[in-house]
């Protein structure tokens, strides 16, 4: 039985479970020591994902967004027919993930000197701020006397 108790446990927080699975998601990944990273802001509205990727290529990398999360992965192949007397670098292979705020778009990536550099931007959400008018009936009892309504002409047809 999991006892946890969570912010979002309380009454004051409707609908924000998606939420505590994110929190969740950035622990698990924030544990991950490689490869090293920097976050950093560029200008007003963009950030920079900086990760520290000395030895793999353009080919060894892939970066992947999908819904809120970003993932970096790398994997370097074995160059066949090399003989070490001593290996003190890892071919060793990687994924990193962050996951990102809604609004945030990502520009474009580079790799630079062993660094790889993704650029985002985030885009200020519009105002959508509306009023909710007040009636004197609930809107489920509206809706069902509404299809009430319809299901009364239908069979008057």
């Amino acid at each position: 039985m999991n006892t946890r108790m969570s912010v979002f446990d309380s009454p004051l927080f409707l609908g924000f479970d998606q939420f505590e699975k994110t929190i969740d998601r950035m622990r698990k990944t924030a544990s991950e020591g490689y490869p090293p990273y920097n976050i950093e802001r560029i200008g007003e509205n963009g950030l920079r994902i900086t990760l520290a990727v000395a030895g793999f290529s353009m080919d060894d990398l892939g970066i992947e967004a999908e819904k809120n999360q970003l993932t970096v992965r790398g994997k370097q192949m074995e160059e066949e027919g090399r003989v070490y007397l001593h290996r003190g670098i890892a071919a060793r292979q990687f994924q990193r993930s962050f996951v990102l705020a809604d609004g945030i778009e990502i520009l474009g990536a580079f790799l630079d000197n062993g660094l790889l550099h993704i650029d985002m931007k985030r885009i200020e959400p519009e105002n959508t701020a509306r009023k909710i008018p007040i009636t004197g009936q609930s809107a489920s009892e509206k809706s069902i006397s509404k299809n009430q309504a319809i299901d009364i002409n239908q069979k008057e047809v």
